[in-house]
């Protein structure tokens, strides 16, 4: 399987999620699973930060794994991968809009063709980092990848559902609607799992949705969930 060069992949990536068709995109940790999965013939592949992680011996928080070492693994990742690759970039590497704009075009450099940002903070009391603060954050990864040249991919995630929010899906709709007016290509709202839900977030939000697939209380088939209007779906085992 040739090799596409970095425009190319990003080319690539972006008619995936402009396509009717639905696509299935595994999450890889390093560059053997990455080109395991890239054998099956998946037409891309995400990397997950919790892989990465665990693969290093490390907890599932952004703390415990420097950018640095992220965008090690995940530029390992792209470079051997044939496919497009999506990064996992968890919250930005930093709280500011300017930090999130950094760790972007880091990523870009690193050879990856799109990235998800989510807006958890980690502050235990305000989870999430207020609208006004993560639209900027939106804002500026969108600024950064558009600088960079390269046809890029740009996932914004709301953790609401994971954080116990207040009218969790009026606010997921309002957030997600709003990063997408910031330059989000894909939403991604994790721990919306049941199909009624599903399906009036992919009605309600004005981009194409990205659904976790693998989890425990996600048993939700591909064609069922194509069915509700998603385009994407990253698996997660």
């Amino acid at each position: 399987m040739a090799i596409m060069s970095q425009i190319q992949r990003g080319l690539r990536f972006q008619q995936l999620h402009t396509a009717e068709a639905i696509f299935l995109m595994p999450n890889a940790w390093d560059v053997g699973s990455a080109l395991m999965l890239a054998s099956c013939g998946f037409p891309a592949i995400a990397t997950t930060s919790a892989g990465v992680a665990f693969s290093l011996g490390f907890p599932d928080q952004e703390a415990a794994v420097s950018r640095e070492t992220m965008l090690d693994r995940v530029g390992s990742i792209a470079a051997a991968s044939p496919l497009p690759v999506s990064a996992d970039l968890q919250s930005g590497y930093g709280a500011s809009p300017e930090e999130v704009g950094e760790t972007i075009a880091a990523a870009i450099r690193a050879g990856v063709v799109g990235a998800n940002i989510e807006d958890y903070s980690g502050n235990p009391a305000q989870a999430l980092f207020d609208r006004e603060h993560a639209v900027a954050r939106v804002r500026a990864a969108r600024r950064a990848a558009d600088a960079s040249g390269v046809p890029f991919v740009l996932t914004a995630r709301s953790d609401v559902y994971l954080t116990g929010a207040s009218n969790v899906f009026a606010e997921a709709v309002e957030r997600c609607n709003a990063y997408r007016e910031a330059g989000a290509d894909c939403l991604f709202v994790p721990g919306a799992s049941d199909p009624k839900t599903i399906e009036a977030l992919v009605r309600e939000i004005n981009a194409p949705l990205t659904v976790v697939m693998g989890l425990t209380g996600s048993p939700l088939t591909v064609p069922q969930l194509g069915s509700l209007g998603s385009p994407r779906f990253q698996c997660n085992k």
